[in-house]
């Protein structure tokens, strides 16, 4: 079956664990580090070629006349500048060095390189691609704009330039991984893994592409690829903490408790300080009934700093998760007062104090994030469901609204905004915000999948499949929209076969889902196979038990099979879980309820 519940009216529950990846599909785990976190690292490794001058490109000389003799000694002092750590100074003496001799590639160059250093990476590329335009062939000045894409977050540009380079220098190993993260961002999934194969090839004992390929296989649902990829970066790599901690978070997916806590003890031997690990160690204690050792943990925490200081943050995020509320409060509110632009702890505080159903606490701090913070889409995302809640509708526009004038490049924004109109079945309306995203984002797989569900929700079948088949375009391994495709055809009847295949695609991809074991429960009922289709969807109750569709179905399959008293115990469980289309279920109650009257 297909999930309708608006599942994008209600904020995502917010991570509570330290580095958690914001929209990634592990739920609240998330891994070790972003990969943006990643390829600020990877920019410093192997960077000599950026380092050194171009071995052709004469520098400046003090041979030369004026004014050229005056560049030299602007140069010669901003290097000096550099070297002490003085880069406002630097950049005066570079900018009066280009003054002079502007189409020096070499002064471009490293007027390019000191910019990025100080992290102005706008103003850095305006220099770079002036080496470019001044020497198109150039590798370093090329790799130089390729990094500079990458750090404002321009991943195609960047992944664009990147494959040029290669194109022209395959050997080059520190593009070929920077390229692969980039990818990996981005999902491309299978080229990242060719450029990583390549990498493990060429050096097997290189660590970063094992980790890759780790993360690639957990995302995809590969666990048993990710424990070996991980399992070979550590081996070359004891101390790796990013491995350590996603082998961790892999455990905890399969539910394997106990080896969670393993990894997570030996990130620790090599990081003590990791307060994130600490944190999902409380968790995992209290899960397997170790309570003196979680108190040990929550004591080693406390230990390391004061009430109002930043490093008792993660004290409040584990009171957060345990349901102490109030003691979560109680630490949050103290640093975020002591540290009033700390906007990761004024968040879980407005997070605890919405819990607590202090909603106007929780509106004023989320509304106290500003736009540069990581947090604050999904500040305005929670601000808008709470007025939502409140059926403030009007409100919870205008801060969603407020918040894409802010962040228009982010998708998750117009799924929320479309999501309130879609509350309010103004499915017109909703459209029109998707639309709207797509624009910004026109390969984005979440937003095509919501404007399918919003034509669905509006009885418009076909563009609904349109925009589900235009997802497959995408990303052909996308299950939900393989799901969507295959139960509206089941539903219809029609196109059975082709509808199986797409089920059974999509099983192999998410083999737990109760939605997707429903849909191939319901082709076989459509089918008349009704063994067949009790076995799946009795399958299907046990994965998501609390559905009520689910439920209706299986009761559907025992009408069928003349089992009168368990279909009518699996209506009245469909009506009792408030099925969205009770006087169906409830015609069905009665028509079973006739037919046990009958039989006696």
């Amino acid at each position: 079956m297909i999930p309708m519940r608006l599942e994008l009216a209600r904020p995502q529950k917010p991570h509570i664990m330290k580095n958690a990846r914001p929209g990634g599909g592990l739920g609240s785990l998330g891994f070790s580090c972003t990969l943006g976190a990643m390829l600020l690292f990877l920019f410093t490794w192997g960077c000599g070629p950026l380092l050194s001058r171009p071995v052709s490109e004469p520098q400046p000389s003090a041979r030369h006349q004026d004014p050229k003799v005056s560049g030299y000694t602007h140069f010669a002092l901003a290097s000096l500048a550099i070297s002490k750590g003085r880069y406002a100074e630097a950049k005066e003496h570079m900018k009066a060095a280009l003054e002079l001799d502007q189409d020096s590639a070499y002064l471009n160059w490293k007027m390019a390189i000191l910019l990025k250093r100080t992290k102005e990476y706008k103003e850095a590329l305006k220099y770079a691609e002036k080496c470019t335009a001044l020497h198109p062939d150039r590798a370093n000045f090329r790799i130089l704009v390729a990094d500079l894409h990458a750090l404002l977050g321009q991943d195609d540009l960047a992944a664009g330039e990147y494959e040029k380079i290669l194109e022209a220098n395959p050997a080059n190993q520190r593009v070929r991984l920077i390229l692969a993260t980039i990818l990996i961002r981005k999902g491309r999934f299978e080229r990242a893994l060719s450029l990583l194969d390549t990498l493990t090839e060429e050096n097997p004992r290189m660590v970063i592409p094992h980790y890759y390929r780790g993360r690639i296989y957990l995302e995809l649902g590969r666990r048993e690829e990710a424990e070996k990829a991980y399992r070979k970066a550590l081996e070359l790599n004891e101390s790796l903490e990013p491995a350590w901690f996603d082998l961790g978070t892999l455990y905890q997916l399969k539910g394997d408790n106990k080896a969670a806590v393993a990894a997570y003890e030996s990130l620790l031997k090599y990081y003590p300080g990791n307060m994130g690990v600490r944190e999902r160690l409380v968790g995992l204690y209290l899960k397997l009934g170790w309570k003196e050792k979680a108190e040990k943990e929550m004591e080693i925490i406390k230990s390391r700093s004061k009430p109002g200081e930043p490093g008792r943050q993660t004290l409040g995020l584990i009171y957060l998760q345990q349901g102490r509320i109030d003691e979560s409060i109680e630490e949050l509110r103290l640093i975020v007062a002591a540290w009033p632009e700390d906007h990761k702890s004024r968040y879980f505080l407005a997070t605890a104090y919405e819990q607590k159903g202090e909603k106007a606490e929780a509106l004023e701090h989320f509304g106290k994030i500003k736009p540069e913070s990581p947090y604050f889409v999904n500040a305005r995302i929670h601000m808008a469901y709470i007025h939502q809640t409140e059926e403030r509708y009007e409100a919870a526009v205008k801060v969603l609204r407020e918040a894409i004038a802010e962040k228009s490049e982010k998708p998750e924004l117009y799924l929320a905004l479309g999501s309130i109109y879609e509350a309010t079945k103004e499915y017109d309306k909703a459209v029109e915000v998707i639309r709207e995203g797509l624009v910004k984002a026109p390969k984005n797989v979440d937003l095509h999948y919501r404007l399918g569900v919003i034509y669905d929700k509006g009885g418009d079948k076909a563009s609904c499949i349109a925009q589900m088949e235009q997802i497959l375009k995408i990303d052909p391994d996308h299950a939900d929209a393989l799901n969507y495709i295959g139960y509206t055809w089941a539903e219809q009847g029609t196109r059975l076969d082709e509808a199986m295949e797409m089920i059974r695609k999509a099983l192999r991809l998410k083999p737990d889902s109760g939605y997707i074991v429903d849909s191939l429960g319901w082709i076989y009922y459509q089918k008349g196979m009704y063994d067949e289709a009790e076995r799946e969807l009795k399958k299907a109750v046990s994965l998501t038990p609390d559905d009520p569709t689910i439920n209706e179905h299986l009761g559907d399959v025992y009408l069928k099979k003349k089992r009168y008293k368990e279909s009518l115990q699996q209506y009245k469980k469909a009506l009792s879980l408030e099925h969205p289309q009770e006087k169906k279920v409830r015609e069905k109650i009665s028509e079973v309820e006739k037919l046990l009257k009958s039989d006696h």
